[in-house]
């Protein structure tokens, strides 16, 4: 679509179609196309580089604690 766009962009200018206005119109859509759908890949491109560069979850391994000195009860 984005090789659609700016072809067709370019068939028009080459053409001279662009020189009326109602060229003008067509060429800024088929360039609005072309810029719209590059956005959206580079978009969709940059949430797959993200979605693998983030670390995977482990489950929390259970800390040891060393054992403490009990406190002797309390006489009173």
């Amino acid at each position: 679509m984005i090789v659609c766009g700016i072809g067709a962009a370019a068939y028009l200018a080459v053409t001279g179609q662009a020189q009326s206005v109602d060229g003008l119109f067509l060429v800024l859509t088929a360039l609005l196309v072309a810029v719209v759908f590059g956005l959206y890949v580079k978009y969709m491109i940059g949430r797959a580089m993200a979605e693998n560069q983030a670390p995977k979850a482990q489950p929390a391994k259970a800390v040891a604690k060393e054992p403490s000195a009990k406190a002797a009860p309390v006489q009173g």
